[in-house]
Parts: structure tokens; sequence; C-alpha cells
């Protein structure tokens, strides 16, 4: 399938470590509650999984924060337990309460009766990628992403969210042998669903390791790194003649960022925890250095659009300037630490987005 020619490439160019122009941005759930636009077209498909599985109203919801906001990538709009979901564990959202799963993964049955499910089951995301991608008609590249193996196993074990993650570490710390039964699933599931993604359209994939960062030192590489690496070393590299990028974001990963360089990825992602200069210097540069993303407080964005151009420049002076002229070197994608906040006043995200272009251009021009 042919696609409309890219006008805006600096996201996948600051991916794979070229320069840009300016610092490219977007944001962790930029398509999301936040909007009173999203929350009509929720309301019109009834529930998150009605929004979600129908291609039509997860375009719209996909390409709402890009009519808003200078933003130089869109990111598919889905949810990570999608896979778990067609793995039979009856995924369902109460309203407020975050998501549950009917069946639970904790015995030996249990994992037994794992597999890596059928793909056609998540035809709805393979489509609504393409649908897309489609609708974006080249504006900005579009991310297709997915949950870790650890982090979608911490729901599968839990049935849910969890403050205190004691199901999953019991189950690690009791039965390792089934933890790391569960998590090789998991990763050849994610690697055939970010695969189909690409073959869809995503023109760069992202792996989500939201709950890495609960694990203890050492369980960290052997339960979650692991895995993660399982699922890139299965990733098509190219696509239709162009490079897909890999981005892998580990919350509470700061870490571990040694631990991280030598990943078969283009960029890290780092939470707001982290120091972006010393992640720079740790393993932003040199020839086999990493992209950086993030890496601002999401809740900066309840200060003051002044305040907010301060905590910007900030964050953009900590990263330094980045790599200019031809070549790879150090370079920066500006993305929020974590998720936006549901809480979040639209406009206070205009202020952010044009601060970071308008900051990162002038930091470029003064170097």
């Amino acid at each position: 399938m042919s696609h409309a020619p890219l006008q805006n490439d600096t996201f996948l160019r600051a991916c794979l470590r070229q320069s840009t122009e300016y610092t490219p941005v977007w944001l962790m759930r930029q398509a999301g509650r936040y909007l009173p636009e999203y929350r009509a077209t929720r309301a019109k498909a009834g529930s998150f999984m009605g929004l979600a599985t129908n291609v039509d109203f997860a375009t719209e919801v996909t390409l709402q924060p890009l009519d808003r906001y200078a933003l130089d990538a869109a990111i598919l709009f889905s949810d990570i337990l999608t896979v778990p979901d067609a793995m039979g564990l009856g995924l369902s959202f109460a309203m407020g309460e975050g998501p549950k799963f009917e069946r639970t993964v904790r015995t030996e049955t249990d994992v037994d009766q794992l597999a890596v499910p059928d793909m056609d089951k998540l035809r709805y995301v393979f489509d609504a990628v393409t649908s897309i991608r489609k609708a974006l008609n080249g504006r900005v590249p579009l991310i297709g992403f997915s949950g870790s193996p650890w982090t979608l196993a911490c729901y599968m074990v839990e049935g849910g969210g969890s403050d205190d993650y004691r199901a999953v570490k019991t189950l690690m710390y009791s039965r390792p042998d089934l933890m790391h039964r569960i998590l090789a699933v998991n990763a050849d599931a994610v690697a055939v669903y970010l695969n189909a993604q690409i073959e869809a359209g995503a023109q760069a994939v992202m792996v989500f390791d939201s709950w890495g960062g609960v694990l203890a030192d050492g369980k960290f590489q052997d339960f979650s790194l692991t895995y993660t690496k399982r699922v890139l070393a299965q990733l098509k590299r190219e696509h239709d003649g162009a490079t897909i990028p890999r981005i892998v974001f580990t919350k509470g990963g700061g870490l571990w960022l040694d631990d991280m360089k030598p990943m078969d990825c283009e960029v890290l992602g780092l939470d707001w925890t982290v120091n972006l200069a010393k992640a720079r210097a740790q393993v932003g540069e040199g020839p086999h250095g990493k992209a950086l993303q993030g890496n601002i407080d999401p809740n900066v964005l309840f200060a003051s659009p002044t305040q907010i151009e301060v905590e910007v420049a900030s964050v953009l002076a900590s990263f330094g300037t980045p790599h200019q002229g031809p070549g790879e070197g150090a370079t920066h994608i500006f993305n929020l630490g974590h998720g936006i906040n549901q809480h979040t006043p639209p406009e206070h995200v205009s202020a952010l987005v044009d601060a970071v272009h308008a900051f990162s251009r002038q930091q470029r021009a003064r170097a």
C-alpha cells in the first residue's frame, strides 16, 4: 500500500540520531481524557474498549491532539492490555476504576494455557493503524506500541492495576520457573503484535515497561530487561524501505541505564527522575549511543504557561544542544516523564509544545 510522503520527519530523524532544526515533541497519552473532544467521542463509543475497537473512533481520537497542537508524531490510540485480552483473559474497563481481567494467571494450569494469541483477534488494532496512517496523510509519523512482557505479566497475574505488586512478586519469588514461562509467551506475542503494527503502517514502535521500576536490582535485569530484549530481537528493522525506530521506556528505569545501553533499540525513554545531562553522557553519545526521549514532569502542566516555559527551557538546557550537521550524534525527543494527567488544562499543552519548538530553535542558533 503506498502512503503519502512524510511532510514532517523530525521525530524519525531524531530517533535515528540525525540532526533536526528543532527538538521534536509528542506526549504519552496525548489522545486522552484531558481533551473535551476525546470525552465527546468516548461518550459516542459508549466505553473505552468501544472506542479502541472501532476503527473510525480510534482514528478520530488519534488525530484530535494533532488538530490542536503542533505535535511531531501521532501515537496509535489503543491500550497495552489488548494482547492479554486476546489471550482470553477477559479485559474490561469500569468507569473510573481502570482495567480488570476476568481471569488471572497464577497457577501452573493457568500458565500451561497461555499461548501467543491468534493475531486475527487483534485485527481491530491493525485496521486502526492502517486507517490512522491514511488519515494522517503524511503530516507526521505514526508510532505503534505495546506493553513490555513484564508489565503485561503484572496485570495478568494481579488481574488489574496494583499498589504493592504482591501477587506478581509472590509468583516471581516462589515460582520463578512459571514467571519465566509467562514472560517468554508475552515476549513472543508482543513481537508478533508489533511486527503486525509495522506491516499495517506504524513508522516507529514503542515498548512501555511501565512497571519495570518496581523490581529489585537484579530482578529487573532477569525478569524485565531480558524479555524486552527478546522482543527487540524479533522486530522488523525496516519496512517499505524505511528504518523503523524502536523506543523502550521503563518508568523508574534510570538506575539501570548502563544495563540498557547495549539494547538493540534506537531510543530510550526516561522518566522525570533522570538527569538528562548525565543520561546523555552515560548512554547518548558515541557510536552505539541512544536517542533520549523525555522527561518533563507531567504535573508541570498544572503551573502557569510562564512557569511551563521556564521548566521546558530547563529540560532542554539539561540535555544541551543536540547533535548538529551530518552523521549521527546525541539527539533528544521531548516528551513527558510519564502519561499526561487527565485533569491537565488543554491550553497549557499548547504552551509546552510551542515552547519546546521555539526554545530548541534558539538553542541551536546559539550553539
